[in-house]
């Protein structure tokens, strides 16, 4: 067995103290649950078993760290559509792969190291360094023992050197690091010329009529009716119900009363909240703010943008602890730090929106309107059986319409068709789903409605007539003529320029100074830059781009600078990204080889209680 020493390894350190902030700060409410199943293991890996409750404790901290970050709270259904949870599981079946290694070649460390990362971990201090009691209670608040905490404790420390071993020692190659700096570091020295219709030495002539029938008889695809659908079809529609509904004012006054919240609102502010980690953070933060900092620096050095953290527009109440202050404010401003649910939080307010009310009187037409709307879906449910028996019997859409209430119409469907009733997508799924003979079947509309339809005919796609695309045809075809002059006249200012011409003797220039391979040429595509450094210098080219036809030279190609501080930084971070990489590639493949050799076995059961227990 191998005995570990204190030392200075740094990788070592920071996934140590990783470890100890995932078990102490993360654990409360998980240490006793039951999940119902005769294992408490959502996998093994080899000889080591996944712990159930670690991995619920895992995961409630991954959301918390979630929800910290993005100052929202998220549910477990929502991060799992991030794939949050597969991370979490993914990140436990690696260290129980790695603690396998560890045990199969007889890796671990001796009591004295377990006894100094214990000493060194401040939640375990007292006023006069390392306190037993503390150390018991917190763990005990979080449902560890002393013994559990420091298996998993020295576990970690020797999963932490095995990693080390593997990652440790790698030097970026400096012909790599030279390579890549050289690209990044050049720069180009541009200028861009548009070419616009405006720019053409003569205009673009109005077409004849051989041009128009040639560009119509060699693009006929661009002028195509679609296929379309023959339907005849019977409808039972709210629309068509509503209005030959009661209107019970009493049941109208209880409708106001149940929403009294739309119609009577409070004096409410536009607000946004941004969450950090702790106390000290913040009112850091707040103080920035107050020294002149902007408060949307704060948010992008997070990592955020503004509708990140918009509460949209909020009630005093709303605010919690932040309400009176950030409804003191008379102006846009922001106060804080406060207490939320999520961290202590700076607020920001936008605006003021006065308190507003809408009476019952004047409520009343719009509360009709939704009562008898309402009815009218409830009214049509319950017809659904006895319509369905009389498809059953035979009836067809035109028997439906002689139903109350059921009108039947015709419609030549296509894929632009704006009929209404095509509006409904289960009509149009429907529709394009019918084939000739089929029995009509009753279809369930989006808003309460039923219908039925039949196919009648289907008419294929089939060419626009000439004289009917006509307009179309025009269009199209001076757009075509346009492009190519316009390209045709770049290509002669390129070739002018490349014989010695100025290019600004053709128009008004962009000029560039100095571009990096990220930059941007203004009121250009930015896929002018990456045009340019692929030419030589000198070199003038006729380009086209989305929205853009021009002429693009490269004035000057300049080197990555070798010299200076700035030089030497860029290069010291580039082989500090490559050593970074290669360790991590290293890292990855020998955990994800270990894996593989000891073998994992999920259970998903117990994996399925885990996320039952969490909201």
């Amino acid at each position: 067995m191998a005995e570990g020493k204190k030392r200075g390894n740094k990788a070592m350190s920071v996934v140590v103290w990783m470890l100890m902030a995932m078990l102490v700060l993360g654990l409360g409410g998980f240490g006793v649950t039951n999940f119902g199943t005769n294992t408490q293991n959502i996998a093994t890996v080899g000889d080591q078993e996944v712990d159930a409750n670690a991995y619920a404790r895992a995961l409630q901290q991954r959301l918390q760290d979630l929800s910290q970050q993005t100052g929202q709270s998220f549910t477990l259904a929502q991060a799992q559509q991030f794939g949050l949870d597969a991370q979490v599981r993914q990140q436990l079946f690696s260290s129980a792969a790695l603690q396998n290694e560890a045990e199969k070649i007889g890796l671990s460390v001796g009591d004295k190291v377990v006894a100094d990362q214990l000493r060194d971990t401040p939640a375990f201090a007292g006023s006069d360094g390392f306190n037993r009691a503390t150390y018991e209670r917190v763990l005990e608040q979080n449902g560890l023992t002393p013994s559990g905490y420091e298996t998993s404790l020295r576990e970690s420390i020797a999963r932490s050197l095995l990693v080390g071993a593997v990652s440790g020692g790698f030097a970026a190659p400096q012909p790599v690091t030279d390579a890549l700096y050289g690209y990044i570091a050049e720069r180009r020295a541009l200028s861009a010329l548009p070419v616009t219709e405006a720019d053409l030495p003569t205009p673009v002539p109005e077409p004849t009529e051989d041009d128009l029938r040639a560009f119509y008889d060699a693009h006929s695809d661009q002028f195509m009716a679609p296929e379309t659908r023959q339907i005849t079809y019977a409808a039972l529609l709210p629309e068509t119900v509503a209005p030959n509904l009661p209107v019970d004012d009493a049941a109208l006054r209880d409708l106001y009363q149940s929403r009294i919240d739309e119609f009577v609102q409070p004096e409410r502010r536009l607000v946004e909240r941004l969450v950090f980690s702790d106390d000290a953070a913040a009112q850091a933060a707040m103080d920035r703010v107050t020294a002149g900092t902007s408060f949307e620096t704060l948010v992008s050095e997070r990592g955020l943008e503004l509708s990140d953290i918009d509460l949209g527009d909020v009630a005093k109440g709303d605010l919690g602890a932040a309400g009176d202050a950030v409804f003191a404010l008379q102006e846009p401003g922001v106060v804080g730090p406060f207490a939320t649910d999520l961290g202590p939080a700076l607020f920001r307010m936008n605006g003021i929106l006065s308190a507003h009310e809408v009476t019952f009187d004047e409520a009343r037409d719009d509360l009709a309107t939704e009562f008898q709307a309402d009815a009218a879906r409830r009214a049509i449910a319950d017809r659904r059986e006895a319509l369905d028996d009389l498809l059953a019997g035979g009836a067809t859409v035109e028997d439906l319409a002689n139903e109350p209430d059921v009108t039947l119409n015709t419609i030549d469907y296509s894929e632009a068709t704006d009929d209404p009733i095509a509006g409904y997508p289960a009509f149009r799924n429907a529709a394009e789903a019918a084939e000739e003979g089929d029995f009509p079947e009753l279809i369930a509309l989006e808003d309460g409605g039923l219908a039925a339809l039949r196919l009648d005919s289907i008419t294929p796609a089939a060419p626009i007539p000439f004289d009917q695309a006509r307009d179309a045809v025009t269009e199209a075809w001076r757009a075509d003529a346009l492009h190519t002059a316009r390209m045709a006249r770049a290509n002669e200012i390129a070739a002018a320029v490349t014989e010695g011409a100025a290019l600004a003797d053709f128009g008004a220039v962009t000029r560039v100074p100095e571009v990096a391979r990220d930059g941007s040429i203004p009121s250009a595509p930015a896929s002018l830059v990456g045009t340019a450094f692929d030419m030589d210098d000198g070199a003038a080219k006729a380009v086209e781009a989305p929205d853009w036809i021009g002429v693009l030279r490269v004035d000057a190609v300049r080197p990555a600078a070798q010299d200076g501080d700035g030089s030497a930084a860029l290069k010291q971070q580039l082989a500090a990204q490559l050593e970074g990489g290669l360790a991590q590639d290293a890292q990855q493949l020998f955990t994800q080889s270990v894996a593989d050799e000891a073998g994992i076995q999920i259970n998903q059961s117990v994996i399925d209680a885990v996320h039952a227990q969490i909201p």
